[in-house]
């Protein structure tokens, strides 16, 4: 059975820091690319940041150089290091797993910037 289980979610001040992980189980995780997204209401989620099984990353433009994407392949974990929050930076993040035609999804965790 497949698990992502994410933590480390909560509330910041704006300026603040946080960092999101996720842990995979039954997968191969070393193969799969591992990315971060996020959905606030009413919006489409979006992807965040991506790091593939090579260990290359890409993140959106609202999101650079504030946060950072790595990866622990002996630990199947993947963190999220968010930088700088902003209140635009509120939503609920999942963690995606994809390698070819398997995708699997967290439960998602709720980060929240406000003072």
């Amino acid at each position: 059975q497949v698990q992502l289980v994410e933590s480390g979610g909560g509330l910041v001040q704006p300026g603040g820091s946080l960092s999101v992980s996720c842990t995979a189980s039954g997968i191969m995780f070393r193969m799969f690319s591992m990315g971060w997204y996020r959905q606030v209401p009413g919006k489409q989620r979006e992807l965040v940041a991506l790091i593939t099984r090579g260990g290359n990353t890409n993140y959106v433009d609202s999101v650079k150089g504030r946060f950072t994407i790595s990866r622990d392949n002996a630990k199947n974990t993947v963190i999220l290091q968010m930088n700088s929050l902003k209140s635009e930076d509120t939503a609920v993040y999942y963690c995606n797993a994809a390698f070819l035609s398997e995708v699997y999804w967290g439960q998602g965790t709720q980060v929240t910037v406000s003072s």
